[in-house]
């Protein structure tokens, strides 16, 4: 079946950058309120809520037509031009920030997963970073977007492919809802043993003043060796590459280089996610410098038990910096944080380990999942399977 050659905009009902700065002030944004999609939320090919801009119902008003839709396809307008996300029903009537680019597609014409999964095809992002403006940082605009070749089957088969695809989306999706079940099963244990101090022989402790015989308040720098990562330039940072880059907001992207070589906790150091507390998911890893590294001094301190304890941590209420906020190593240094006991520290690491190896092994489910969907991507693409 021969394939139609169309470019964007003729698919399209709308392509449209988000609001300019002049319409969306800093002192416009709040706590909480609606969303608004920024290009550091679009990551793997999904709108990240983590971390994410909030502003007002008035604002939204105000700015309606920049409300993001179902099916909506979202691009970052600066650096990693290729990088772009779908819209679900779970983000309708989300904002669609400054910085990125949304695209509504004519359904009638196109499916709009379909042209989604498409436009993630290596060919079609290099024409993108191709055909992006500027040297030392890549610009797109609504012009560019609206060249961008592509080739349609039948809506039919447009429909079929994008099920397929979608399917792998699904499965990777309910892991992470069980993840996410794994990772509140965990904070609960930590909270019944080391907030609500139900932890195994509480009942013949002596506890005073909220802390139990054998426990103590220490400087953080005292139990944990803190250090930053280490500098990366956005224009070095890869779609794919050796070892995962950890940022300020989790992985944002590969490098063929290392600088840490075990599962650690990080602390984002600059930013307006600066305080935020994550874990690395690789073995293997490049750590910028927009997060501290946090190891243990003694080695039976585990991940999960640096995880949990820093989690429980205001760390931005140390931030300084209003403009861009930032923590600093003398201020995290000086925090005071009670330690349980050895004994204490190293039964929690083992009872909590169940649930930290369930996460890893979806995770790696995830990763394959992930991975047999890209290599299937372009033979569906490209026509050579039939559906």
């Amino acid at each position: 079946m021969k394939w139609e050659k169309v470019k964007l905009k003729e698919i399209a009902l709308a392509i449209q950058t988000g609001p300019f700065g002049s319409q969306l002030h800093q002192s416009d944004y709040s706590k909480n309120g609606i969303p608004v999609v920024m290009p550091k939320d679009l990551l793997n090919g999904k709108i990240s809520e983590q971390s994410i801009a909030r502003v007002s119902k008035i604002h939204v008003n105000r700015l309606k037509r920049h409300i993001i839709s179902n099916g909506d396809i979202l691009y970052s307008r600066r650096g990693d031009v290729g990088r772009c996300a779908y819209a679900t029903e779970y983000e309708t009537g989300w904002l669609c920030g400054t910085g990125c680019l949304r695209v509504t597609i004519n359904t009638i014409k196109a499916n709009s997963k379909f042209i989604f999964y498409q436009l993630q095809q290596p060919s079609i992002v290099g024409w993108v970073q191709k055909h992006a403006v500027g040297s030392t940082m890549l610009n797109l605009n609504t012009a560019i977007l609206s060249e961008i070749p592509l080739l349609l089957p039948t809506l039919c088969i447009q429909t079929k492919i994008a099920d397929i695809l979608s399917a792998y989306d699904e499965l990777i999706e309910n892991n992470q809802k069980q993840i996410k079940l794994l990772e509140e099963a965990a904070q609960r244990l930590y909270k019944e043993w080391f907030v609500d101090l139900r932890f195994p022989g509480y009942e013949k402790t002596t506890i005073i003043d909220g802390v139990p015989e054998g426990w103590s308040f220490q400087k953080i720098g005292k139990v944990f060796e803190i250090k930053y990562g280490k500098t990366l330039s956005m224009n070095n940072i890869l779609n794919k590459g050796k070892y995962p880059v950890y940022g300020a907001n989790g992985v944002i992207g590969y490098y063929n280089q290392k600088n840490c070589d075990d599962y650690v906790v990080l602390v984002t150091s600059r930013g307006n996610g600066s305080g935020e507390v994550l874990r690395t998911h690789d073995k293997e890893s490049f750590i910028t410098n927009n997060s501290f590294i946090i190891k243990p001094i003694k080695n039976f301190i585990k991940v999960p038990f640096i995880y949990q304890m820093l989690k429980t941590v205001d760390f931005k209420r140390i931030c300084t910096g209003s403009a861009q906020p930032q923590l600093t190593n003398v201020s995290i240094n000086l925090i005071d944080i009670l330690v349980p006991s050895d004994e204490i520290i190293k039964r929690f690491c083992q009872d909590s380990q169940f649930y930290y190896n369930k996460i890893e092994n979806l995770l790696k489910q995830n990763k394959n999942l992930t991975e047999a969907r890209e290599r299937l991507l372009p033979k569906l693409m490209d026509d050579e399977l039939e559906v």
